[in-house]
């Protein structure tokens, strides 16, 4: 994993590195409840690029859960990210502001993970 340190309300971990093993491991830590979702899109991704005889489904995964990663090692950003989402799942006003934020905040995300 690769420190990181931003003042005292920082992330509760550092980014790990992009590996399955790396990421299961991160995940463990942040989002316990998250471990048989990752297991199972890493069974998939495993699977389909083994049928397809392509990487492109593990690089899929990995960018998938390095994002989560990223998102939820800073437990505000995540409550923010859930938030947007409930509004725009709702429908009850226009998402497009709502839409922009979770777009800048999985940006923002992708580079921390270095994606």
């Amino acid at each position: 994993m690769s420190a990181q340190t931003d003042g005292p309300y920082g992330p509760l971990i550092p980014m790990p590195e992009l590996t399955p093993d790396a990421l299961r491991a991160a995940v463990a830590r942040i989002a316990p409840s998250r471990i048989p979702a990752l297991t199972q899109h890493l069974f998939e991704a495993t699977t389909n690029a083994q049928q397809t005889q392509s990487l492109a489904p593990l690089r899929a995964f990995v960018h998938s859960w390095a994002v989560f990663v990223a998102i939820e090692r800073h437990p505000e950003r995540a409550a923010r990210l859930r938030e947007l989402e409930r509004l725009v799942d709702a429908g009850e006003e226009d998402p497009a502001q709502a839409v922009a934020e979770i777009r800048m905040i999985r940006e923002t995300a992708e580079a921390e993970a270095g994606l």
